[in-house]
């Protein structure tokens, strides 16, 4: 019976500690809390860097297609034909080392 008492005399210093504990509460771990904010952070630069080692693969990529389409470069045509095609002149021996 007390501490019904005590409980509607100290309604509003309840409700603050319950509302103050349920902010900290989500602010640490909630859906946009402090451990998400670090996850999604670290998720942030891992597609970061997946984006510069794709950037550098695209222009590895265009600067070979340049090399075919504006102007035939000859030197380039060579190393596809031997690479790709396994094709040498009489005279070379063909070792393969993979």
């Amino acid at each position: 019976m007390k501490f019904i008492e005590v409980l509607k005399n100290k309604k509003f210093l309840l409700l603050n500690i319950f509302l103050t504990l349920y902010v900290g509460i989500n602010l640490i771990g909630g859906e946009r809390g402090l451990f998400s904010y670090i996850k999604k952070k670290n998720f942030e630069t891992l597609l970061m860097q997946d984006s510069i080692n794709l950037l550098g693969k695209v222009k590895i990529i265009e600067n070979k297609n340049q090399l075919l389409s504006k102007k035939n470069d000859l030197d380039y045509l060579d190393i596809l034909y031997r690479d790709k095609l396994k094709f040498g002149n009489k005279d070379e021996i063909i070792i393969k080392l993979k």
